[in-house]
């Protein structure tokens, strides 16, 4: 289940990012698929705590995979593809890593290895893919507003995580104390 979570939610980001204009807020620009790249991070986590370190990179490895045919399906040009599979490459297994060695509780583990995933994910797929240095789709003046806006939304994303699992794993520890 959790595997399948995962990778629908990485196919549901590139289906949303490609059918929804990016969200304008205030200076910021966030595609909609933001919103679900966050929850990727979350759930990698997850499959990583059942599965371990070592199943999780084979199925990051499947989920690149995944991710970059839907992309292309979705229309996106071979550029943003790359630039799309460079930046899951890189945030995920930073994630990974860092989850891996943090010796904190699981909520805080999520957060802090989440926050790095989402703002490498975000810095590598603006300049690649958006940028002038990419397909020009923004202006150098836009590209740290489109960062900040995706990071921003991101830790959102993953803060609200770890409040739920930390919810969650104080809750099942109150059972098992009954």
């Amino acid at each position: 289940m959790r595997i399948g979570l995962y990778l629908l939610s990485i196919v549901m980001a590139n289906f949303v990012t490609a059918a929804f204009a990016p969200l304008h807020v205030g200076m910021f620009i966030v595609p909609m698929g933001t919103l679900l790249i966050g929850a990727t991070f979350i759930l990698r986590d997850l499959v990583q705590n059942k599965y371990g370190r070592k199943k999780t990179y084979m199925i990051i490895g499947a989920a690149l995979l995944l991710s970059a045919v839907a992309s292309y399906l979705h229309g996106d040009t071979l550029l943003i593809v790359a630039a799309s599979a460079v930046s899951f490459a890189v945030s995920e297994t930073t994630d990974t890593e860092i989850y891996t060695r943090l010796r904190l509780p699981m909520a805080w583990r999520v957060f802090y290895s989440g926050i790095v995933g989402g703002l490498l994910d975000s810095i590598i797929f603006v300049v690649i893919a958006l940028s002038p240095l990419g397909a020009n789709f923004l202006p150098w003046e836009a590209v740290p507003a489109a960062i900040i806006g995706q990071v921003l939304v991101k830790t959102a994303i993953q803060g609200l995580g770890a409040f739920i699992l930390n919810s969650v794993v104080k809750s099942s520890d109150k059972k098992l104390a009954m």
